[in-house]
């Protein structure tokens, strides 16, 4: 039986990792993509990842295997441990990695919290990031510097 890239969830052999969160995956992926004005062509060339995989991964809809897993942790620039872990974040430590954006370090935070539902986090991070992204740039700063 040839291997995929991407698997339907009953279809994932026991020694693959399970504790995937499929949907931040393909959420940090899209955002990142995008902010850089990539294709899905494109990742998947800078990534050895095919372009269809990624669009499943980006919506949701498989589960990535162990090697395609390690491709998309060192394009993302995040360590492997942050996309394979349990998939009950309230239980474990929110751990900070050097490589991370404020933003993208909030919104974890904000997809932890236990009072938020998974759509209002979301929105949460989504103003977070706008405000976060006119208040950080240099525009901003020198209006700051002037007062």
């Amino acid at each position: 039986m040839a291997t995929r890239a991407v698997m339907e969830p009953q279809d994932m052999p026991q020694d693959e990792p399970t504790d995937v969160n499929v949907a931040e995956l393909g959420n940090y992926l899209k955002r990142k993509r995008e902010s850089e004005n990539l294709s899905l062509r494109a990742v998947a060339k800078q990534t050895q990842v095919s372009a269809s995989t990624l669009s499943r991964i980006e919506n949701g809809t498989g589960i990535p295997d162990t090697p395609t897993l390690a491709r998309l942790a060192k394009w993302l620039s995040v360590p492997f441990e942050r996309i394979v872990g349990a998939n009950n974040p309230i239980d474990l430590p929110i751990v900070y990695y050097p490589q991370e954006s404020l933003p993208d370090i909030v919104a974890a935070h904000l997809r932890a919290d236990p009072n938020l539902s998974p759509d209002m986090a979301r929105a949460l991070e989504e103003v977070f990031r706008v405000a976060y992204k006119q208040l950080s740039s240099p525009a901003a700063n020198q209006n700051n510097i002037r007062k």
